[in-house]
């Protein structure tokens, strides 16, 4: 085949939900594990009112794949031009002859990867029994991510917080209706968390949300929103009283609330447990006991990207979805 499957954003959806995502993700982090895939590449570049980055890696499997994902990111585009935060591209290679499988809409498919990412982390570091949540962000990601936990846990209750709450009143009565669970608008995050066997963070907040007091005992904590230096969710001082886990150690000394709580002068990076894929693959421990607090820094690698991309375009090919465009002309 030469030509180039290009998939919309409602294409993705019809081939593609977080479910299918977790374990297409969790093998990628295994195969990092095992060493066979491309090393991620982060670029980034700010402008007025927002920015654009840029991330690539690779899965060396059976049919070996490069994705390079472009994404552009302004927090006032909902309010001053009816358009979504985030907007971008994928592009899907074939590692092998350097053809471009497909073109893909890259806000579905961030969504979905990065809630699947916070699945398979609380797979492996959430307490079995956990079934209270707390969701801190009440957009379409925190959508995914509520989406994502009761495929691995079993939630039963659920408080959201928002700043605006209208848009939490409205994912309360939403998300309940779809997940047939008890989802309650909380007064705050800190009432929320305190509650809670599960705490997802995932907004855009530049300064911590989460304290060292905020948690209860045996916690499992997925940090989200800290995807650029000047993000951060979690106080330096819980960071460094809980067990950490990382996607992806070096992005999380430069970007995540790992960063943060390095520049604090809590932490190191020698005090990381472990990353992801040294979890899932068996080769470190995450939790220890019951009654310790987890923080996954999640901060989004393109390995999520390639095994979500990867999955979308075969799905898609099979069920002849999308458009088919020969970029070379042949």
């Amino acid at each position: 085949m030469t030509a180039t499957l290009v998939l919309t954003g409602r294409d993705v959806s019809r081939v593609l939900d977080v479910r299918d995502c977790i374990d297409a993700v969790q093998r990628a982090f295994l195969m990092h594990a095992e060493g066979r895939t491309i090393p991620s590449g982060v670029l980034g570049a700010a402008v007025e009112g927002g920015g654009f980055h840029l991330k690539s890696a690779g899965l060396l499997g059976d049919r070996p794949t490069f994705v390079a994902k472009v994404n552009a990111n302004f927090p006032g585009n909902p309010a001053r031009y009816k358009l979504p935060t985030i907007q971008g591209v994928i592009t899907l290679f074939d590692a092998v002859r350097g053809f471009p499988l497909a073109v893909l809409d890259s806000a579905a498919i961030t969504s979905l990867r990065t809630a699947a990412a916070s699945a398979v982390a609380a797979r492996h570091l959430a307490r079995e029994d956990a079934s209270v949540a707390t969701i801190c962000g009440c957009g379409e990601q925190g959508r995914s991510q509520l989406r994502a936990l009761v495929a691995v846990r079993p939630i039963r209750i659920v408080h959201v917080v928002d700043t605006d709450v209208d848009v939490a009143d409205r994912y309360a009565s939403e998300m309940a209706n779809e997940l047939g669970i008890a989802v309650i608008v909380a007064s705050s995050l800190a009432a929320a968390a305190r509650q809670s066997d599960i705490v997802v963070t995932c907004t855009t907040a530049r300064r911590w949300i989460l304290g060292r007091g905020d948690v209860m005992p045996g916690a499992f904590v997925a940090a989200v929103g800290a995807d650029h230096p000047e993000k951060q969710e979690i106080e330096p001082a819980l960071m460094a009283e809980s067990t950490v886990v990382v996607d992806v150690l070096e992005q999380c000394e430069h970007m995540g609330d790992l960063h943060h709580a390095i520049a604090a002068g809590a932490m190191t990076r020698d005090d990381v447990s472990a990353d992801l894929a040294q979890v899932v693959s068996g080769r470190k421990t995450g939790r220890r006991a019951a009654d310790d607090v987890v923080v996954f820094d999640s901060t989004g690698t393109a390995l999520q990207d390639a095994a979500a991309a990867g999955l979308a375009y075969e799905r898609a090919l099979a069920a002849g979805i999308g458009v088919l465009v020969d970029f070379g002309g042949h």
